[in-house]
């Protein structure tokens, strides 16, 4: 048996979400840290295989399927697009444990897949009617980006919305890596949307707030999204940040012990010039950290057996508690508004 335990860390390094690789990366190096500090993961030291994720599904599947069949890794992880996602399960499907970290639509079932991101109804859902209830929003519009996530989440609001009898007023979709978004703005004016669900991914949504704010919206119109995180607050700039908001299982701004605690690591190794510290750098973190409890309650690597230890383990993170229910990790969720350059917490919106 190898002496290391080797695990594909899938992470963007350009492109739409290149904005979030450095975080994405500091964060696995963290838990990594973490793991070899406490004696590796099941006697064995930990050691990452970068692989980039911003590239076609197929080819960062293909990569990864070598990696699997000559040997050079046991498990799979990181933060990617859903596209990715699919391709990637479709080679780890029943060979390797594959931990995906990011946010993403609902209904994973691959064998050996386990999922630590939030889905809508524990995360979108939630909070557009925390908007609704603090703000009055009550005539949504969906801007994403057009693949599997948004369009999955999309359907999901649109469901949702006509139930609590505030149908949505428009959905529209744009394909990664969209720089003008003149149309889409135009539709939130002529649909007099009171709110808008923005899923756009990195560089693309700072695209869309830049804009956003240049035509005056941002002062009467709100923003609510998944994606955004501190990166791409900066990149933003603060005056494109009024009335901007974020729903997301962790925050650097969280004041809890186990958040403070592993802001107080992550800057303890890296510096206060470290890549921003956020829900999606955190994400490949917590992928880590549930692959070690995993394999650490299982004893073993094997599918199966991780698939039993993933039964109602519960272990504390920097997310504070966090439940597994089946492959899908059940968690607090915050809503968060963005002030200046930071977010601040202003809701916990956790549902059973």
């Amino acid at each position: 048996m190898n002496q290391t335990l080797n695990i594909a860390m899938v992470i963007p390094r350009s492109g739409s979400a290149g904005i979030y690789g450095p975080s994405c990366e500091a964060c696995a190096e963290l838990a990594i840290a973490d793991a070899n500090s406490a004696s590796g993961v099941l006697g064995r030291e930990v050691r990452l295989v970068p692989v980039d994720g911003s590239r076609p599904p197929a080819v960062v599947a293909a990569e990864v399927a070598r990696l699997i069949e000559c040997g050079a890794v046991d498990a799979v992880t990181g933060w990617h697009i859903s596209p990715v996602r699919k391709a990637i399960a479709r080679v780890t499907a029943g060979r390797v444990p594959y931990v995906y970290g990011p946010l993403y639509e609902g209904g994973e079932h691959t064998a050996g897949l386990f999922l630590t991101g939030e889905t809508p109804s524990r995360q979108l859902l939630p909070a557009m009617d925390w908007m609704k209830a603090e703000y009055g929003i009550d005539r949504w519009i969906v801007i994403g980006n057009d693949y599997i996530f948004p369009r999955g989440t999309g359907v999901a609001a649109a469901k949702h919305a006509r139930a609590q009898g505030s149908p949505l007023v428009g959905q529209l979709y744009v394909p990664l890596g969209t720089e003008d978004f003149t149309d889409a703005i135009r539709q939130v004016e002529l649909t007099e949307a009171t709110g808008v669900v923005v899923l756009l991914v990195g560089g693309d949504g700072v695209a869309f707030n830049r804009q956003f704010a240049a035509t005056g919206l941002d002062a009467a119109i709100p923003r609510l999204s998944p994606h955004v995180e501190e990166n791409m607050l900066m990149a933003s700039g603060s005056q494109c940040n009024r009335n901007l908001f974020s729903a997301a299982g962790y925050f650097e701004a969280l004041n809890t012990t186990a958040s403070m605690e592993f802001a107080a690591r992550y800057y303890h190794r890296f510096g206060l010039a470290a890549p921003a510290l956020n829900s999606i750098g955190e994400s490949c973190y917590e992928a880590i950290a549930l692959l070690i409890a995993l394999a650490s309650r299982a004893g073993s690597l094997a599918i199966d057996a991780l698939t039993s230890a993933a039964e109602y383990l519960t272990y504390v993170s920097p997310r504070g508690e966090v439940t597994m229910r089946g492959n899908q990790m059940s968690q607090d969720v915050y809503v968060a508004e963005a002030v200046d350059l930071d977010f601040e917490v202003r809701a916990r919106i956790s549902v059973a």
